[in-house]
């Protein structure tokens, strides 16, 4: 992506509706801290159109159950590197948040997940407030991008490609690949990819301790009840005041032991 017409036409394949004339970096590897005491950021492709809008394009190979807050923070620290003291907010320009992933972050099939912010009461009244949240996902089982945009997700999946972009694409990874300075930074990179990974990991894991625990005492309370006569009424009571869980919650734990009780 330091290749400025490689990272223009990828930019493109992914906004067609937008006329992207070139792309500028301001700075590589844009680190961005506001304070002593704020949690840094640093973006992987960083650049600016034309027009000076924004363009985070960041890589993902593990879900580490974080991406929709981590691309919150990400766009308001890139507001607070837009405007300077004494600036208006209207000064601000439009800015895209954009995670490439190799895998189904929604697991919804789809290649292309877009975020803007609309008004809920009505869904034809956006905010307009020019952020934009993109997640792409190369595992997509959906038609429901463009040949080329398709091509570049299969790229990333690991698939061969004719076409001339992925090819152009493959070439500048593999001149890369020999420069020394490039594999640093790719070990670097690949280092805080297999942390992500393994704090993924860890946070399901505990995710999946913390659901046995409650389906076990799930499962123990509604065997209780029925032994002392309660009703499936007190049981879901009991149920939703013992786990703090919703109604629903506690009938979907009564469906699933209280059969095997009675």
């Amino acid at each position: 992506m330091q290749d400025a017409e490689l990272c223009k036409e990828l930019l493109q394949r992914i906004l067609p509706e937008l006329e992207i004339d070139h792309v500028e970096y301001p700075e590589a590897q844009k680190s961005i801290k506001t304070d002593v005491d704020a949690k840094s950021v640093r973006l992987d492709v960083y650049v600016r159109d034309g027009k000076g809008t924004v363009y985070d394009i960041e890589m993902q190979v593990a879900d580490t159950m974080e991406l929709p807050k981590r691309s919150r923070y990400y766009q308001s620290m890139i507001d607070l590197q837009m405007i300077d003291k004494g600036q208006h907010y209207k000064e601000l320009k439009p800015s895209y948040i954009i995670f490439i992933c190799s895998f189904d972050l929604f697991e919804k099939g789809r290649h292309v997940y877009t975020f803007k912010n609309i008004c809920e009461e009505d869904n034809s009244l956006p905010l307009e407030d020019g952020t934009v949240k993109l997640f792409l996902n190369a595992a997509g089982s959906q038609d429901d991008v463009s040949k080329e945009l398709k091509a570049f997700l299969d790229y990333v999946a690991g698939k061969e490609s004719e076409d001339d972009f992925v090819k152009r694409l493959d070439e500048a990874v593999r001149e890369a690949r020999k420069n020394r300075e490039w594999r640093h930074e790719y070990m670097t990179l690949l280092m805080r990819d297999q942390e992500n990974i393994e704090k993924g990991m860890e946070k399901g894991m505990r995710k999946g301790m913390e659901k046995g625990k409650i389906e076990g005492r799930a499962e123990e309370i509604i065997e209780t009840g029925f032994e002392f006569g309660l009703s499936e009424s007190d049981i879901l009571a009991r149920l939703q005041n013992k786990l703090d869980i919703s109604l629903q919650a506690a009938q979907e734990y009564l469906f699933r032991f209280g059969k095997q009780t009675i």
